[in-house]
């Protein structure tokens, strides 16, 4: 999925955002896809965050600004939900909505020219608690709220040493990085690849809230499946497996 306004440094205007869950939702659906990566066009920027200069038109005043968090709302969660490996490929700027974009991948790798931030306390605007909670997460409580206090930029080793990032590569080097991952991680069985992403998905909210028979199914899917059975022969035959995702 690619970012593509490069004229402003890849900022994401209400066409995109509203974009994103119909593409995200088809390539979740494609059986011919195994990872899913997020990146920006251009050599500038990731995503530089929302289109501010649309603020004025589309979120001034309580009914306007509504209806962007839940244009926005349903672009994070088609995000959230796609049961494939998503990877975020960083470069140049990575803030607000980028940062939020990039919080919603499985992994990130980061440029050495990337700048991660979330300016929201300059622009004096109320950041979603679904995205504290997520960065939170990731993070821990105090470096979030550093993040979201000071609202500077950190560049990728910093971001690196915070755990905003899985990982820093030359920028020339950033693609062909993440293709490997991508390839690496594609070669592995894509059931136990959903399995593995719902159960950690469902770790992170409270323990009365748990999908347990969502996580047991898709742990029995894994066992009942061709793919189950293909790389068990291939162990014993010692040679690579060629999994399917049935």
């Amino acid at each position: 999925m690619v970012f593509d306004h490069p004229e402003r440094r890849n900022a994401v205007s209400v066409a995109m955002w509203r974009a994103i869950p119909p593409i995200a939702a088809a390539l979740d659906a494609d059986p011919g896809v195994r990872v899913v990566a997020l990146r920006g066009a251009g050599d500038q920027a990731f995503v530089s965050g929302a289109d501010i200069s649309q603020f004025e038109a589309a979120r001034t005043g309580a009914n306007a600004a509504q209806a962007y968090e839940d244009t926005t709302r349903a672009a994070f969660d088609a995000l959230v939900a796609i049961g494939k490996p998503v990877l975020a490929a960083i470069h140049g700027f990575c803030i607000g909505g980028g940062m939020a974009i990039a919080l919603s991948a499985d992994l990130r790798i980061a440029a050495d020219d990337a700048e991660l931030a979330i300016p929201a306390a300059r622009l004096g605007l109320g950041y979603h608690w679904l995205g504290i909670a997520t960065l939170a997460r990731l993070v821990g409580p105090s470096t979030a709220l550093e993040i979201l206090y000071t609202a500077r930029r950190f560049a990728a080793h910093e971001a690196l040493a915070r755990g905003l990032v899985n990982e820093v590569v030359a920028k020339g080097a950033l693609e062909a990085r993440v293709r490997e991952l991508a390839g690496a991680i594609a070669e592995n069985a894509p059931l136990t690849l959903r399995s593995a992403k719902l159960v950690v998905r469902e770790l992170a909210r409270p323990e009365t809230a748990r999908d347990r028979a969502g996580i047991e199914a898709s742990i029995q899917a894994c066992f009942e499946s061709e793919d189950y059975r293909e790389g068990v022969r291939a162990f014993l035959e010692k040679r690579k497996p060629i999994f399917q995702g049935r």
